[in-house]
């Protein structure tokens, strides 16, 4: 059994960072699923409601108050450590969980963890986290658009657009912006 983990919004100024952890069906249609980053919205949001409906899966997530106290690396083994366990494994067999993560560090979990670069286009398990975290995380900052809308945190999400920036230095920091990250 496969586990496939990974994040969204390491390079956000502002927001959380989340992480979603997959163990897809054995019949899952693999043909759908690919690299978030590369995927249009709507391919995106008809995958992840398969995802939803069919996998097992779990999301996780670390606030810009942990990221500012943890610092983005650890927040966002964090978040993943939480995807980990909130997911419902109870109709799961007990056999084995290979735990497959995007990246070079995996969190700490009760599992067989192994760190591969770019997984989020290769492991099957780790497109669907891929998807799971950035929808979750792009909803989340759209929820945020409606409390802070002079930031724009609809069409950025967070990253460091010049629009961005020139937000931050018109009306100073949101309340979701991550205080240890420079904004020049």
């Amino acid at each position: 059994m496969i586990c496939g983990i990974d994040e969204a919004g390491r390079g956000p100024l502002a927001g959380p960072v989340c992480a979603a952890a997959v163990i897809l069906p054995g019949n899952f249609p693999l043909d759908i699923l690919d690299d978030s980053k590369k995927m249009n919205p709507a391919s995106r949001e008809n995958a992840r409601m398969l995802i939803c409906s069919s996998a097992v899966w779990g999301i996780g997530w670390a606030s810009p108050a942990e990221i500012d106290e943890i610092n983005i690396l650890q927040g966002s083994l964090l978040a993943m450590k939480r995807a980990f366990y909130s997911m419902d494994c109870s109709a799961l067999d007990a056999e084995p969980m290979d735990v497959i993560v995007d990246g070079h560090f995996t969190p700490d979990i009760p599992a067989q963890c192994r760190a591969v670069v770019k997984a989020d286009g290769k492991v099957p398990e780790v497109m669907a986290a891929s998807i799971l975290a950035k929808t979750a995380r792009d909803r989340m900052m759209e929820y945020y658009a409606i409390f802070f809308p002079e930031y724009g945190y609809e069409k950025h999400k967070g990253y460091p657009t010049a629009a961005h920036r020139a937000a931050i230095a018109r009306f100073g920091p949101s309340p979701i912006q991550r205080r240890t990250f420079r904004v020049s």
